[in-house]
């Protein structure tokens, strides 16, 4: 996630046979350069040195990966050959050139630019296609180059490339189409009290219910009533897409929150993250925003076990051989289950057709750990036959949009209550700042007191709760958290559990 600014050095020998040889620890993309480079060259019309070449790639000892270095040992190629005259120790060069010469899309420019600025490069040249993208930088120079020959002019004074002008962060329009709005969801008003205050606080929920009971919808749903990213958490999320190459070619940052739902079948791996070259996971391009698991208990076990220090510290570390990432995942985990394998388990509907002991391992596929850390659980009914026929009688549901007023409403309060702190919202309180920030009355103490025994509350859930009641506090707009609060919260314990 954090980039290291590379030198080429070029060195051509004035004796020897004609070679091409790129040194550094290169991956096979940067050995495959050499061929890309030369054909970028003569095809634009410049000559390529018919010599011993050398590149090294400095550090020498750090791993260097993917086709950003052709368009710098290009044009080192052009100032040791004595093509080009110019003073660039002040410039951050990186482009992936085709055969012709012209530039491509390269992942990862966003992260680069701001790198450009920590290091005080004057200027950073980057392929057209991902001037925009540079473009959120403030503070440095940016040239937005089509081709090599374009750049060669540029540099001989036979022509000029005007520099990119910033975007401002408001300045960038983003139309967010989402999937479902609130007001269409017949019905499940605790269900959507229930999402309201995930969107708030940014907790994780639960949602077991039968098939067709609208689990899925009330997920998809979730995204409309977010609030919208800081620009702070949209540089965090456009950089984890650019280096990640999701980010869509010609945009400059994602101003809305990301919404993953990987299938059940996906890897420990592609959830997590890692490889053999260590990349972001799903839980990563989920950061800042909803990671929808549907099918809770058909993920592995393992899987789901992987998912614990993501829950709780909002990062997640990828360890091999060579060293240990770090990749951020902050996000809100929407998880989904029908109550039994058939489904119908506790319906009025249908009967359901599981033996006792198969809905037994069906619940326990998922551990009590994963879901301690889960803040909400939620049982979600089948609609009722009269919610989903209407003759226009029934009062028109809360629409997504009044619904979002209501959660930036909270966030805002969170806001101006965090200022001091990095925190942004209230789930990622740590039990420190749980006490400071979350005062009780004794009336609240004395009904916490009877919930822990009651409901055999761990540690972590008993500070969760509270967080939960921060929450719903918030949302009433009152400054202190009272025991109708506490109440509140603690109709989401897992009844499972508690039972």
């Amino acid at each position: 996630m954090d980039s290291v600014p590379i030198e080429v050095e070029i060195d051509i020998a004035a004796s020897g046979l004609p070679s091409f040889t790129i040194v550094g620890l290169p991956d096979k993309a940067i050995e495959e350069a050499r061929e890309r480079v030369r054909s970028a060259i003569k095809n634009s019309g410049l000559d390529f040195p018919d010599r011993r070449l050398t590149v090294n790639l400095s550090p020498a000892d750090l791993p260097k990966a993917g086709p950003a270095f052709d368009l710098p040992m290009a044009v080192g190629i052009l100032l040791a050959s004595g093509q080009v005259q110019k003073d660039l120790t002040k410039t951050l060069i990186l482009g992936e050139l085709s055969l012709d010469g012209s530039l491509r899309h390269t992942n990862g420019i966003l992260a680069m630019a701001l790198l450009a600025k920590e290091k005080d490069f004057a200027q950073i040249i980057v392929p057209a296609v991902n001037a925009r993208e540079a473009a959120v930088v403030e503070g440095i120079t940016i040239l937005p180059v089509t081709s090599l020959l374009d750049l060669f002019k540029h540099f001989c004074g036979l022509g000029e490339i005007q520099p990119q002008p910033t975007l401002k962060f408001s300045q960038i329009q983003v139309r967010v189409e989402v999937e479902f709005d609130f007001a269409d969801i017949a019905g499940q008003e605790q269900a959507k009290r229930a999402m309201t205050i995930v969107a708030a606080g940014g907790h994780n929920i639960f949602l077991r219910g039968i098939p067709g009971a609208g689990k899925t919808m009330l997920a998809r749903a979730l995204p409309g009533i977010l609030p919208d990213l800081t620009e702070g958490e949209a540089l965090e999320v456009t950089k984890i897409y650019s280096i990640t190459g999701n980010l869509p070619a010609g945009e400059s940052l994602i101003k809305f929150r990301p919404f993953r739902a990987p299938h059940h079948t996906v890897s420990r791996i592609g959830l997590i993250g890692g490889g053999s070259r260590p990349g972001p996971g799903e839980i990563s391009l989920a950061h800042r925003g909803i990671l929808f698991l549907d099918e809770f208990p058909e993920f592995p076990r393992h899987v789901l076990e992987a998912l614990r220090q993501p829950i709780e510290d909002g990062i997640v570390s990828v360890s091999r051989a060579a060293g240990t990432l770090v990749f951020p995942a902050k996000f809100i985990l929407v998880a989904a289950a029908n109550p039994c394998p058939c489904g119908f388990f506790g319906s009025n509907e249908k009967k359901c057709r599981c033996l006792p002991g198969q809905i037994e391992r069906y619940r326990k596929r998922v551990s009590g750990p994963i879901l301690d850390r889960i803040d909400l659980h939620l049982d979600v009914p089948a609609v009722k036959v009269e919610k989903l026929i209407t003759n226009g009688s029934q009062p028109a549901a809360k629409s997504s949009k009044k619904i979002k007023q209501e959660v930036q409403a909270a966030r805002d309060i969170q806001t101006r209550r965090f200022r001091q702190t990095k925190i942004t919202c209230n789930t990622e309180m740590s039990t420190r700042d749980t006490k400071e920030f979350c005062p009780l009355s004794q009336a609240c103490l004395n009904l916490l007191r009877q919930a822990v025994v009651q409901f055999q509350l761990s540690a972590r859930s008993y500070y969760r709760l509270i967080k939960i009641s921060r929450t719903i506090a918030d949302l009433a707009g009152e400054e202190e958290i009272t025991p109708a609060h506490l109440a509140e919260a603690l109709q989401y314990r897992p009844k499972e559990i508690d039972q």
